[in-house]
């Protein structure tokens, strides 16, 4: 599989996504420039994080309109993979990838820490060797990282298993006092209705390496590489 990493003016987790793809488990990585519309041929298309645009009107909300984007939802149209994490997110809510929103953190205050999810599907690319009900430490760091979705969409989300990743305490409890950031029912991650694009606000390339003493956020990616396997 051959992974593209997208950079924005303002990116500032690319990098580690490239490393972590290239130098960690071991796959041929593109630098995809926002300005561009040639994907390279790419199967899998990464949003990373950061603050696109200096995070000006809303988060992701001018990212959206980069030459790139085009190219990536055409791209995700056509069954392609797309995973948006933190401001990449935010950037395929905006593009009408993935349903719902991030808001302000309840806090209203930028939240850096590591935090526990429990995985809520198997029924994924990203989740596919990660057992239901799993429990993960990955990091988050945002100040947009409320999920929110209206009733109806909240409705087919957990009809169709679209939701990956729920915000829980350390024994797998999804209470409010382990929810970061106020999102519903405690969201962290979810995948359309076509299963190819895939949105979480924590970042698995933060805890892939072993200098970091955390390899949760491993199982992310050796699930996406099963595909390769297959």
């Amino acid at each position: 599989m051959k992974f593209g990493v997208i950079t924005f003016p303002g990116s500032n987790c690319d990098q580690d996504m490239i490393y972590v793809l290239e130098s960690i488990m071991g796959q041929k990585v593109e630098r995809l420039w926002h300005k561009d519309s040639d994907l390279k041929g790419c199967d899998f298309i990464v949003v990373p994080g950061g603050f696109s645009y200096g995070d000006y009107l809303r988060s992701g909300a001018i990212a959206r309109f980069s030459p790139i984007m085009e190219s990536v939802i055409k791209h995700a149209n056509n069954g392609g993979y797309v995973l948006g994490v933190c401001n990449g997110f935010q950037i395929l809510c905006e593009s009408g990838l993935l349903e719902g929103t991030l808001m302000h953190n309840d806090s209203q205050r930028f939240i850096c820490d590591n935090v526990y999810l429990r995985a809520e599907t198997s029924n994924s690319l990203m989740t596919q060797s990660i057992g239901k009900g799993d429990v993960l430490k990955i990091p988050i760091a945002h100040g947009e990282g409320k999920y929110f979705a209206p009733s109806d969409t909240l409705d087919r989300l957990k009809k169709n298993d679209q939701i990956l990743f729920r915000y829980c305490g350390v024994n797998g409890d999804a209470s409010i006092e382990s929810n970061p950031n106020g999102a519903i029912e405690n969201i962290a991650g979810i995948c359309n209705e076509g299963r190819n694009v895939f949105g979480m606000m924590p970042h698995p390339e933060r805890a892939a390496d072993e200098e970091l003493c955390n390899v949760d956020g491993r199982k992310l990616f050796e699930s996406i590489l099963l595909e390769v396997a297959v």
